[in-house]
């Protein structure tokens, strides 16, 4: 059986001293996409901080490649290979849309996914290159995931890609998320319109309250009545 690209088990953690993830344990192959599902305060960001190491990990382990890289900074975790998009975006407005894919470069490392592939895939940014980074939500978050894609890692956490944006934005954006996927990029998936994240996902979990109450490919997900009305149905 070949070792999971990123494993959590049994992963506890905390925010000061309230206790927001309680035995979670998952995994992803390289190559899958899988998604975080749940209603708001399930955990699903939370867990994607854990493995950044922005929150705290009281108990349990974080493997990638099969190392243990439990609470490590993630200026670290972004060298070895894991990209975080935060639901914030966290670009640089008073730098260029080129400056910010040059300083995401850094931390990453040479492969497929240069400054001209970038501007190749997303024209809007082509557009942009020399001009300062304010840009509208939509194209923050193109932005945002480029900036991810141009360290070439081999797993991207991808929290709440659509949050905030316009309907044909949002779908402009899940399209851009499809094509990822079918380039064979390994994505950890948390989006709130849990009918999208299925729809872009191999396999996922449904989190509840900090646990994982249930698991499997998103054919078998959605085949679980039950489990999709408790913890999904608005």
């Amino acid at each position: 059986m070949s070792t999971p690209l990123l494993e959590l088990e049994l992963v506890n953690a905390y925010y000061d001293k309230s206790h927001i993830l309680q035995d979670v344990s998952l995994s992803i192959d390289a190559g899958e996409v899988v998604a975080l599902l749940g209603r708001n305060g399930s955990g699903r960001s939370t867990t994607l901080k854990a493995i950044m190491g922005l929150v705290d990990v009281k108990m349990g382990a974080i493997r990638f490649n099969g190392k243990t890289i439990t609470s490590k900074a993630p200026f670290d975790l972004a060298k070895l290979g894991i990209a975080f998009v935060p639901e914030d975006r966290r670009i640089f407005p008073n730098l260029t849309v080129g400056e910010n894919l040059r300083l995401a470069a850094l931390a990453g490392k040479k492969g497929v996914w240069t400054e001209k592939r970038i501007y190749e895939y997303f024209a809007v940014l082509g557009e942009r290159k020399d001009k300062p980074a304010k840009l509208s939500g939509g194209e923050q978050q193109m932005l945002a995931i480029a900036r991810a894609l141009i360290a070439n890692p081999a797993i991207i956490l991808l929290d709440e890609p659509m949050e905030g944006l316009a309907p044909l934005i949002a779908r402009n954006v899940e399209d851009v998320v499809r094509k990822i996927r079918e380039e064979g990029n390994t994505i950890l998936l948390v989006e709130q319109n849990a009918q999208v994240a299925m729809g872009l996902s191999d396999r996922g979990y449904i989190l509840s309250n900090g646990r994982v109450m249930a698991s499997g490919p998103i054919a078998e997900l959605q085949a679980d009545a039950e489990s999709m009305q408790r913890y999904l149905a608005v």
